[in-house]
């Protein structure tokens, strides 16, 4: 049995005045800005949210702790229940990011940047997770993977292709794809604040009309359940970037307006998992705190907040992500089994989970990602800009004359 995870349901290049605008980092005003550590730690938030809701909200795995988190820590789980709004924060929080990397890229230093950051982390998590949901008998709750399956998994678009996921969690990696290719398109024009601005709107009015349409396709590209999210995010890098104005604080209010509505449909996804009722308040509220603390790091609020660990926790959020939930209940029912109480099991389940997620950054992702950068900045996977010359092939009397020439040597 696997987990629940809800169903997939003329430009210028100036800004425009603004009320205030960003300081430089540096004192001179040359130098760059510093590290938004703020949006690190909020990012180790969101991911410790999406474990604990994985290891102890789901009551509909009870093989994995002998019982259901729900009888057997109800005090914690009346919080971890509503884990699962750490998938919405890691998407507002992307929408930032995305934003704020890719600004000023080529399309090629936008493709590349993101293949180096997903995929080297992601294919050590899928090696590493199918086996222990092949091989490890602690784990055997879910299905067996066909090697065609975790081959397909490589891919990372083994959702659309239908085909059975290592880690049920990878279903947020196909929404983050979508929203790569959509934010493609801005990036191919050149990002400025107009351009940017105008993408919002237009996928905003786009996902919203496609909430109760029909159009499979529609729906598929521009996600109405998660696209106030990117959105505000989006909106709230361009606060950071060109500082605030009335019309991009609108964009933001009325990104949480449209995401508030969501929640209804997301509320109703979850308590399939958590067997239980779920408070559309709770979620609310979290959702406008979730959106408070963000604009609060676009605005400045958290500038004085660089500490360096908060840099090495993020770098290990996406690891963590990939690999906590099918490793960690196989540590839990192994935990389970030797008679561990709850507290230990949980510790060290975290602990064995965040070290995992340190050896894969440190000694695959990060040597991966170098190389893989190296491959992919090759002049020769430069597209020419017009196409090459067609090459010529010998005739049947040119590749005869040739044999009689080699027969003859």
């Amino acid at each position: 049995m696997s987990t629940v995870v809800p169903p997939h349901p003329a430009t210028s290049t100036h800004a425009p005045t603004v009320s205030r605008p960003r300081p430089t980092a540096a004192p001179s005003g040359g130098g760059p800005r510093p590290r938004l550590r703020a949006l690190d730690g909020l990012r180790l938030v969101a991911a410790l949210m999406v474990v604990s809701f994985h290891w102890t909200g789901v009551n509909r795995v009870p093989e994995v702790w002998h019982g259901t988190p729900a009888k057997l820590m109800p005090g914690l789980h009346l919080y971890t229940a509503y884990g699962f709004l750490g998938v919405q924060m890691f998407f507002l929080i992307s929408g930032f990011v995305i934003c704020m990397s890719c600004w000023g890229k080529t399309p090629r230093q936008y493709f590349t940047s993101r293949v180096v950051r997903l995929m080297p982390a992601y294919w050590v998590a899928v090696i590493l997770t199918a086996l222990v949901v092949d091989f490890v008998a602690t784990a055997r709750h879910r299905v067996h993977l066909r090697f065609s399956d975790v081959l397909s998994n490589l891919t990372m678009l083994q959702q659309p292709m239908g085909v059975a996921e290592a880690d049920t969690v990878y279903w947020t990696l196909w929404v983050e794809l979508r929203f790569y290719l959509l934010f493609a398109i801005v990036v191919a024009l050149g990002l400025t604040y107009r351009r940017v601005l105008a993408f919002c709107g237009i996928w905003m009015f786009l996902s919203v009309i496609a909430i109760k349409g029909d159009n499979l396709l529609l729906r598929t590209f521009v996600m109405p359940e998660y696209a106030p999210y990117f959105i505000a995010g989006i909106a709230m890098f361009l606060i950071y970037r060109f500082g605030t104005n009335w019309l991009l604080l609108g964009v933001v209010g009325f990104s949480w307006l449209v995401a508030q509505n969501q929640l209804l449909g997301t509320k109703g996804s979850y308590q399939y998992g958590v067997m239980h009722s779920l408070s559309w308040d709770v979620m609310a509220w979290f959702s406008v705190v979730a959106f408070g603390v963000v604009l609060a790091v676009a605005m400045g609020a958290f500038d004085r907040v660089q500490w360096k660990w908060l840099t090495t926790a993020g770098a290990l959020t996406y690891p963590v992500y990939l690999l906590h939930q099918e490793i960690g209940y196989a540590l839990i029912r192994w935990a389970r089994n030797e008679g561990m109480d709850l507290p230990v099991t949980l510790l060290g389940t975290l602990a064995v989970v965040l070290l995992l997620a340190w050896i894969v950054h440190r000694y695959a992702e990060r040597p991966l990602s170098a190389l893989l950068k190296r491959m992919l900045d090759a002049p020769g996977l430069t597209l020419p800009k017009t196409d090459p010359p067609v090459r010529r092939r010998a005739t049947n009397a040119e590749r005869n004359a040739m044999d009689t020439a080699g027969s003859a040597g």
